[in-house]
Parts: structure tokens; sequence; C-alpha cells
């Protein structure tokens, strides 16, 4: 059985049925999940029906496409409804987004209309009176952030191998306690640690421990936050449950580029990127469940935005004058029925005021564009990640995990180019692969920043190579006779000019905290001494990250004994802090590292560029600590 073919459950109902459970069954609801997993499935409307055995059939009913009550779920087997089952159906099925509570929703938070189809356009609930009004948070969501560290902490003591059903349903009923308390954004990172989670444990080729660190780290951070922050802090710990649309007058806009937008949640669609006459950026999307079949085929229907006809790849090289807009904080443009929109001229790249984008140096574009994608912003601190730069191919090159495309930007950094989505259904990779074949041509490129300890973007869109017009990588093909020089081969990666982070030991401290989430508390207690570890980092300037990783490796090995000798329950709240403190350290210099990759190529003694074990790290790290 494919989990993709059952209905979402929502997260409340599977923790319910999980915590009825007997403690003889909490035992077997592992091995009960992987075995029904083996059993096939046939689906009957809103209705999908698991045959257990030849006896015996398992139904699960959703009304609307997700399962919403514990009632829904029904066995037919003797011990029913108290057998082990209707739990393990619940905890294979995906887990249900949270409905957006229209009541929860502050006053002028209201969502546009076309907004309500986008997945993002939904961040998670919001508090049900503005948060500003309240210094800190009340003793109820006090206690739902103790309940989301508990939970948090219990998967840093397991380790992945360790969390299964019984731990992530503690953490959806953490997430579910957590919605209802108007703390969206704990509840939103509670349910991506158990997506990923589960993930992990069926070997999903996609997961990224990476991933799971950032899932983690946010949702103890936030739960942290909420108990102890105020103000506008708690305001951001908090989050929202709908994007807020503010009115923004009369806009003038010009049509960037067009990316297909495929999720792992089954939705797609596109994104039109506009800029407006004074440089800011705006986005216009159409997202839905349907995949990438939906991305390729929506580019071409018309952008719902005022009486425009244009469709979204028209857009991507037109204009538009739009009168009473309304922008969300991240750029997104409503479609109420108040906003009206007409088609107007566009402007080419080389145009203003388009071509002022190019002229921002590449260094403050990556600090601008860190402040969005590092792993710990707050999701309604706007902001764009996009670069626009010009550069010269140098060709292919070979990584470990692919072949990407070597670029020299106009400041003599050597930028890696790699696809935005590997799916063949897509241009991407067959664009950056003819692109290659084209050592010395020169275009104006946008991208998006991948955070590295080296230059790297995702190549989203180009210039012709011929000069006339641009190309959406994602959407349009190149063909070789676009092309102004014959094939060249691919040759072994060059190696990167030296920069701050070029041999940064940092990757020592990261190790262990990834080593964690994977095989838990226990596993990093017995490494044993890591002096050898701390004194490399020492001598590369980081005397915090040696300190963070010797006080992270003995928490984890320190046990007490109580007068008999017999060992004592761990400390897990104080090993989770160890850990999250070093989790956020290593993300904060990692940013450091990156923005400082971007620095123009200098020549003589001062290009031994060094980054201080100072800054937002070590403000981060004494933050946590506290």
């Amino acid at each position: 059985m494919n989990d993709d073919r059952l209905p979402p459950v929502a997260p409340e109902v599977t923790a319910t049925l999980v915590e009825n459970l007997s403690p003889r069954l909490r035992k077997r609801l592992d091995a009960a999940v992987t075995k029904l997993g083996a059993r096939p499935t046939h689906r009957d409307g809103d209705t999908v029906t698991i045959q257990v055995d030849d006896e015996t059939e398992l139904r699960l009913h959703a009304p609307g496409g997700v399962v919403a009550t514990a009632d829904a779920i029904t066995c037919g087997c003797l011990l029913a409804p108290a057998c082990v089952h209707r739990a393990a159906a619940a905890c294979a099925a995906p887990t249900a987004d949270p409905p957006p509570d229209l009541a929860d929703r502050p006053t002028g938070a209201t969502p546009e209309p076309a907004s309500v189809t986008d997945p993002a356009s939904v961040h998670v609930p919001d508090s049900a009176s503005s948060p500003s009004s309240q210094e800190v948070a009340s003793p109820a969501q006090r206690a739902a952030a103790d309940a989301l560290w508990s939970a948090g902490a219990a998967v840093l003591e397991a380790g992945i191998d360790g969390a299964g059903a019984v731990t992530q349903s503690a953490l959806l009923r953490a997430a579910h306690t957590a919605r209802i308390r108007h703390l969206p954004r704990a509840a939103g990172a509670a349910l991506s640690v158990v997506t990923l989670l589960r993930a992990a444990r069926a070997g999903d080729p996609s997961y990224r421990t990476a991933d799971f660190v950032t899932a983690l780290a946010e949702l103890l951070g936030t739960a942290h936050r909420v108990r102890t922050a105020s103000g506008a802090e708690l305001d951001a710990a908090r989050g929202r449950a709908r994007r807020p649309y503010s009115p923004d007058g009369s806009l003038r806009l010009y049509g960037l580029f067009t990316e297909p937008v495929v999720t792992d949640s089954g939705h797609g669609g596109v994104r039109t990127w506009v800029a407006g006459t004074d440089g800011r950026l705006f986005t216009v999307g159409d997202v839905a469940p349907g995949g990438v079949g939906r991305a390729v085929g929506v580019a071409d229907r018309a952008v719902r935005l005022g009486d425009t006809a244009l469709t979204h790849r028209e857009l991507g090289r037109a204009g538009l004058a739009v009168s009473g807009a309304t922008v969300s904080p991240d750029g997104r443009l409503g479609a109420g029925k108040g906003v009206k929109a007409v088609t107007a001229r566009g402007a080419a790249w080389t145009e203003l005021p388009l071509a002022a984008l190019w002229e921002t140096p590449p260094s403050e574009q990556a600090a601008r564009a860190l402040r969005s994608t590092s792993r710990y912003a707050d999701p309604d601190g706007g902001g764009s990640d996009l670069l626009f730069l010009d550069v010269e191919l140098i060709g292919a090159v070979r990584e470990s995990a692919g072949t990407c495309l070597l670029a020299l930007s106009g400041t003599g950094i050597a930028v890696r180019l790699t696809v935005a989505d590997d799916d063949p259904a897509l241009a991407h990779r067959d664009n950056l692969m003819l692109l290659a074949a084209a050592p010395g041509t020169r275009l104006r490129i946008i991208g998006r920043l991948v955070p590295a300890l080296h230059p790297r973007l995702t190549l989203l869109a180009c210039a012709h190579p011929t000069g006339e017009g641009t190309i959406d990588l994602g959407l349009d093909r190149l063909r070789r006779a676009d092309l102004p020089d014959p094939a060249a081969p691919v040759h072994p990666a060059r190696p990167q000019p030296g920069g701050p982070g070029a041999h940064s030991p940092l990757y020592l401290l990261e190790r262990r905290v990834e080593q964690t989430v994977s095989a838990g508390r226990a596993a990093l207690g017995m490494l044993g001494d890591v002096t050898a570890e701390t004194r490399r980092i020492r001598r590369a300037g980081l005397p915090t990250a040696a300190g963070l990783l010797t006080a992270l490796c003995t928490s984890a090995a320190l046990r007490e004994r109580d007068l008999f000798g017999r060992l004592l329950p761990a400390d897990t709240d104080s090993f989770a802090t160890h850990w999250l403190t070093a989790a956020l350290y290593t993300a904060a210099v990692a940013d450091s590292l990156c923005a400082a990759a971007w620095e123009p190529v200098r020549e003589g003694p001062a290009a031994a560029l060094s980054v201080p074990d100072q800054g937002p790290g070590r403000a981060v790290a004494q933050t946590a600590q506290h």
C-alpha cells in the first residue's frame, strides 16, 4: 500500500486513536503500521478500504478529502473499535494541514480569494486578537509551548529510528493543542517534524537530514520563544493563520519571468515575478493540487488579477497597470474584487526600471536574500531570495550531487548554477546542459540563492543567448541552434577562490548536530573524548563552536545515579537546550560564511578574509543558553 493513496488524517484524530490504545497495543503499533502498508487499498468516492486480511476490512471515510473525526475510521475485526488497526491506518496516512479557522484571524487580515488555492498562502492559524495587544504569552499558551518542547526533546532523545508512531502522536497532539491555543507557527513546525520523521523512517529518497535538523530546531526554538518572549518577538513566535494583505494603491508593474512551482504535497502551478517602478518585487501565483502536470499547463492560463487577459507566460514579458492593489508582506499580489488591472507595455531587462536590478552589487543582493532564506527567518519577514547577475559561462562541472554550470560574475566571483527541479517534465535540466555547451557566452541571469560556503544559485531565467528576449528556464526550451558555440566537454570542477568558509571546520559541529537527530542522544554520549575536534575548531578561530561541541557531548553522556547505583532518567530538557544552541549557532555562522563568499575577489593580503567568532552566531548561542 502506498500512503499517497490514503486520505490525509487530521492530527488530532491520529493522536486520539494512539492515546486510546492499551500499553500492550502501543508496543505493537509500529509493526502494525508496517504490516498495514503492505496491504491492498481500494478507493470508492470519499471512502478508502484497506484489506487487512481475508475477512477484515478497514475503512477511512474522508468527506472533503480529509479524515476529520476518529469515528470516520472503522474496522471490521473483533477487537474494534479498540483495535490497533485504526491507529495504524491513521499513522500510515499523510497528516492533513489544519484548516484555517476564520474566527481566529485578526481584524484586517482577511486573505485574498485568489490566494486560497496556494498552499503557501495559509501559513498556520493566527491568534484571535492582535498579538501586539498582549505583552506575554498566556498560561495556556505557555503550557502548549511546554508540551511542544517536551515532544521535540523526546524526538532528540530517541532519534529517528526510535521515534515511532507513539512519539509522533505526541507531536501531533501537541501541534493540535498549539493550534487551538493560537500558536500557529509552532503547530506548523511540529507537523513538519512529523512529516520528515515519516519520510526518514520510510526511506524516502528526497529526505535530507539537514531539513529535519532545521524543522526540529524551528520547533524547539519557537516553543522556547513563546515561553520567554514578549512584544514584537512574541508576535513573530506565534505566527499567522493567513497571510494578511494590505492596500498599496496604484502600481505600474513590469514582468520579469515565470517559474513552475511543484510542492512535496502534490500541488503544482506557476509563480510570475514582476517589478515595480521603485524596484520592489511582486509575485502573482496560481498553485493548486495537481503536481507537475498542472505546473506545465497553467502557465498558459490567464492571470487571475483584475481584467487582464494575459497568461502567466505573457505577463512575464509584458506589464500591468494595477489600481486598488493589495500586497502581502512577502510581495504576493492579491486578487480581491476591488483590484483592477489592465495590460500595459513591458520593459526589457536592459531598460529601466528593470535594468536597475542588475546594478546592485552581488554581495548586497546575497545579504538581502539571506535575510529571507535563512533557515530560521521570520516567515512574515518579507524580502526576496532572487539574485540578478551578469555572468560569463565557463562550462559544466561535476559534483558529488550531480552536474552543475560554472559561471563567472562581473565581480570575479565563480558561481555554481544548478537546476531548480530535476523533474523531466520541466525544462530546467535540459536547458542547463545546453547552456553548459556554450562556454564564453555572456548572459544576464536571474537565480535563487542557495545558502552554501561558496556562491551558488538555482538558475530560473536568463536572457536569450541570441540577445532577443528572455527564457523561462523551467518552461521554455532552448535549442542547439540558439547557442553560439559547439558543445564543450564536461570537465572536473575547478577549485573555488579562497574564502572565509573554504576550509571551515564548522562541519565538525554540524555533523554532531545531525548525528543526534539520526541516532539519538545515546549515540552522541558514546563518542568519548572530542578534544581533537574541539582543538581543530579553536585553531580556525571558532572558540564558541568548540565550547558548544564540548557542552553538547558532555550533556549527552551525563547520566546520574541514585543511592543504589541505578541510572536515573536522562535530563532531556538540558540536552535539548544544548542541541538547540548548537543548531542555531551553526546556522548563523553558515549564513555569515555564505554572505562573505559573495564579497568581490580581492588581490593581495586583503583577500585572506576571516570571519570572527562574533556577530549573530555568537549572539544566537548566548541567547539560547540563557
